[in-house]
Parts: structure tokens; C-alpha cells; sequence
């Protein structure tokens, strides 16, 4: 498994595979996978984390099951643009990963996602109790989407070059 620039995905998928977008937390782990067209990110159940071996097993038959190609993982950077401990727990996340498949990780900076999910579920009137159980994979929807609109910009550039 590689890590791999945004503008790369593209050239190591199938045809017909997705993409999955991936927002890491400390009890949760939020996924949203793509469609088949790469253009919309959709949210799937959350992952409750309990201990890596398991969480990873569970991880990958869910990315298997939805023919996933890539994973985008949200990098919870600061709002300053400093690395913190969450950073580092992701990249570990990934270094761990690493040893168990072949799927290539990319990065995306996620700042406000969790923030921006939350608000349009409060704008959809979701119950505080039901949006603490969809709030990760709202934000891995939103990491995913931001993504999925770059590679559809690049493709755009492409195409007019």
C-alpha cells in the first residue's frame, strides 16, 4: 500500500471501483464510500472502535464488500496548519493499515468537516442523540465529497487542456 496525492487516485482504480472516505475518531471510525461514477460521497453505519485487529478486520470487509480501490482519510490538522496528536494517531492509523492491504490512502486535510456535517444535520432537524450516532460518517461523507470534487476539477482541467 502506497499514500498516495489526490491527483493519482484515478490512475490506480479499476474500472467500476470506489473510492471510500474515511473520518477517524477515537470510539468511532465514520465511512462514506462513492458511487461507481466517482461524484457523490455516500454515508455508510459507523465503525465502534474497540481494538485495532478488529476494528481493521471489520474496516477492510466493509471496503471489500463495496469494491473499494482508495481510501481518503481525513487528517485532522490544526487550524493554524500545525500537526497535533490526532495527526499523529492517523498516520499510524495508515502505517498499521499498511500491513494488512494494499489500498492506497490519501490524506485530506479535514478541517471544519466534522463542524459543516453537523450543521446540515441540525439543519435537517436530526435528534443531538441521532446525530452523535451519524456524525462521523456525515464527516467522512464530507471529507470524502471534497475529494471527489477535486478529482472532478482535475478531470474538468484535463479535458480542456
Amino acid at each position: 500500500m502506497t499514500v498516495l496525492a489526490i491527483d493519482s487516485v484515478e490512475n490506480v482504480l479499476a474500472p467500476g471501483q470506489t473510492i471510500a472516505g474515511l473520518d477517524l475518531g477515537t470510539k468511532t471510525i465514520g465511512l462514506a464510500v462513492s458511487d461507481r461514477g466517482l461524484s457523490f460521497a455516500n454515508p455508510r453505519p459507523v465503525i465502534r472502535r474497540t481494538k485495532f485487529t478488529i476494528d481493521a478486520q471489520t474496516l477492510l470487509a466493509a471496503l471489500t464488500a463495496e469494491n473499494t480501490g482508495a481510501v481518503v482519510i481525513g487528517l485532522p490538522v490544526n487550524m493554524d496548519g500545525s500537526e497535533g496528536p490526532r495527526v499523529q494517531a492517523t498516520r499510524a492509523f495508515v502505517r498499521n493499515m499498511e500491513k494488512l492491504t494494499d489500498l492506497p490512502f490519501v490524506y485530506w486535510d479535514e478541517r471544519l468537516s466534522t463542524v459543516a456535517a453537523e450543521r446540515v444535520l441540525i439543519g435537517m432537524d436530526v435528534s443531538r442523540q441521532k446525530r452523535a450516532e451519524r456524525i462521523d460518517s456525515a464527516a467522512a461523507a464530507f471529507i470524502l465529497q471534497g475529494a471527489l470534487d477535486r478529482l472532478n476539477s482535475l478531470r474538468q482541467q484535463e479535458d480542456q487542456e
